[in-house]
């Protein structure tokens, strides 16, 4: 793999988990957590190591939980880079593809098993993998898989695993309500924090420029031409803006592309893969790419939007600056984040200075569609003197004899406010107050008063039951006649029957 040098990270907690002990590690984005928990994990296992093909033989004993797609997909192939010439065998399982292939794979067996919590849980229920086996706990973003949203899911898994295990709990991002709740996971866990908690990378410069959301854009092409750059994440807060966004850019000449969370599976891992081989300059992306993905040498992060959670800023500009290399990180604050910009503040633990930006504005051709609003925006008036003194010096439309007029095009009226090109329609007169709304409320009929309804039925009859309905009399128009009953024919005495 090319490693000559171990991390702060790495050099703490690869003996302490070659020991077995459990461990809540802390440390700055890309500073090689994955390697730092991955390689003694190897290690141990490798006294269970067989060249045997059947599956019972390779029961999982390593669980490793990420929170999204890209990262466990990320994570699986470090684990296979660095099991590369053991006889360890190893998986990943997430959302969003077909679960045929990764039934396939679980049923021949794997000692390392990279998963997302729902997807796990699929294939659990599913029988497709047992986990009365495992040893070994990894919980990567530990501060995301113990949010309220992942926390239900994986309490469920943690169901299924047996109780004595060893977890691993690392994460860039550690607030106290996460450290209690982690603790009552861990048994008498090693507690490694290689740099103040929930700092940044002193390798990333970080500017915050006070702009308005509708010139937001501008400043971000600016900054990307007055520096030269040719790579960077766009950072924002939702789905829909970010598509709507990636449209804008690319409509403007930029190469870009969106990934988020409502795209398929398949689009997300191609606009990521088209962003690692240079074919994407721009991407932009909600938080679902602001955990762990680790892209070498891209310049610059823009947080488009302050995110709504504090840590996420930490995790965000942490795609920038990795392995010791320098970037930069620019954020854009708008009049309605001052709260955000104050819990941003609270977790870092230092003031931070707004700067002010000269750009250019954002000069479009008369008549555009405006992207945030998707509507019309009309031209500029641009009337010639002569029209403007022509229409201006026109005599009332009382005195010209001029009114409302049938159309024959079926119209109601037509009236004579045409206007020259490009001039604002004549407002439409105010109609008169009504004098019935300025009156107060005066009832129709008295309090006491029945409604009409009540009042006009008749008294029903004391005898009948109230909920026997009285038959209605309807006129008939035809009467029919009288049917003839046929008279009692008398029956006969017994003596004159005999």
């Amino acid at each position: 793999m090319g490693y000559e040098n171990m991390t702060p990270i790495q050099a703490q907690a690869i003996p302490v988990v070659l020991q077995g002990r459990d461990v809540m590690g802390a440390a700055q984005t890309g500073t090689g957590k994955t390697a730092a928990f991955t390689l003694p994990l190897l290690q141990r296992m490798m006294k269970h190591e067989n060249p045997s093909t059947s599956p019972a033989r390779h029961p999982v004993r390593a669980l490793v939980l990420l929170p999204t797609r890209e990262l466990a997909d990320q994570v699986a192939e470090q684990v296979k880079l660095y099991a590369k010439y053991t006889q360890l065998r190893s998986a990943v399982v997430f959302g969003g593809m077909d679960m045929k292939p990764q039934t396939a794979e679980l049923k021949k067996g794997v000692e390392v098993l990279v998963a997302t919590p729902g997807r796990l849980l699929d294939h659990i229920e599913a029988k497709n993998c047992v986990l009365n086996q495992v040893e070994y706990v990894v919980l990567d973003e530990a501060d995301r898989m113990l949010d309220i949203g992942f926390l239900p899911d994986l309490q469920r898994i943690l169901s299924y695993l047996p109780k004595q295990r060893t977890t691993l709990l690392f994460s860039a991002t550690f607030s106290p309500e996460i450290k209690r709740l982690a603790n009552s996971y861990l048994q008498d866990p090693v507690t490694i924090e290689v740099a103040r908690s929930n700092a940044t990378a002193s390798t990333v410069e970080q500017h915050f420029y006070r702009v308005e959301d509708d010139d937001k854009r501008a400043v971000l092409k600016q900054i990307l031409k007055d520096r030269g750059m040719k790579q960077a994440f766009v950072f924002v807060n939702s789905k829909l803006g970010c598509a709507r966004l990636a449209r804008s850019l690319e409509r403007e000449g930029l190469n870009t592309t969106a990934l988020h969370g409502d795209k398929s599976q398949d689009e997300r891992l191609k606009a990521l893969e088209a962003f690692k081989s240079g074919a994407v300059d721009l991407l932009v992306c909600t938080d679902v790419a602001a955990r762990g993905l680790d892209i070498k040498d891209v310049p610059a992060v823009f947080n488009f939007d302050i995110p709504f959670n504090a840590e996420d800023y930490v995790h965000r500009i942490g795609r920038t600056g990795r392995a010791g290399a320098s970037g930069l990180a620019v954020s854009f604050v708008s009049a309605r984040d001052t709260r955000l910009m104050g819990d941003l503040e609270k977790l870092l633990g230092k003031k931070l200075e707004l700067e002010a930006l000269e750009f250019e504005a954002d000069r479009r051709p008369a008549g555009h569609f405006n992207d945030g609003q998707r509507a019309w925006q009309q031209p500029p008036d641009r009337e010639d003197r002569e029209v403007r003194e022509a229409r201006d010096s026109r005599p009332p439309r009382e005195s010209r004899g001029e009114g409302r007029s049938e159309s024959r095009s079926g119209s109601r009226f037509e009236s004579d406010t045409r206007s020259a090109p490009g001039s604002r329609p004549a407002r439409a007169p105010r109609a008169p107050a009504d004098p019935l709304f300025d009156k107060p409320y005066e009832p129709s009929i008295a309090p006491d008063a029945k409604p009409s309804w009540e009042a006009s039925q008749p008294a029903a009859a004391r005898s009948l039951s109230p909920n026997i309905k009285t038959r209605k009399k309807v006129p008939a128009l035809f009467k029919s006649p009288p049917v003839p009953v046929p008279a009692a024919v008398p029956t006969p005495e017994p003596e004159q029957q005999s």
